[in-house]
């Protein structure tokens, strides 16, 4: 069992930046992607940002492009999502995630494990 517990959020003005982090505990953390999703009211939740573990490569939606970055800390098995340039429509419940083949397919079917989520509004 894997366990993914988030931290950050809040709420910030349009052009701000936020920072959320994910501390991920428990067995097979190394083997799998960590990733994070977004949801927003009334929208289905869609793929942020993943990375691999071992060699710490990225991937980000094309609309955060440019603007989030993902990292991790292998030694502390923490993921961190970078949000800068924020918009109004980036309001949404954001959500760690675990999975074998996040970084491929980034789609919430390839999710095992999910933290509980955090809330991101950017005011206009």
């Amino acid at each position: 069992q894997v366990q993914l517990v988030e931290s950050g959020g809040g709420l910030v003005q349009a052009g701000g930046s936020l920072r959320v982090s994910c501390a991920a505990s428990g067995r097979t953390v190394s083997s799998d992607d960590m990733g994070w999703f977004r949801q927003a009211p009334g929208k289905e939740r869609e793929f942020v940002a993943a990375i691999t573990w071992s060699a710490g490569n990225t991937y980000v939606a094309d609309s955060v492009k440019g603007r989030f970055t993902m990292s991790r800390d292998n030694a502390k098995n923490t993921v961190v999502l970078q949000m800068n340039s924020l918009k109004t429509e980036d309001t949404a419940a954001y959500y760690c995630a675990a999975g074998p083949s996040l970084t491929r397919y980034r789609n919430p079917t390839f999710v095992r494990y999910w933290g509980q989520g955090t809330q991101v509004t950017v005011s206009s």
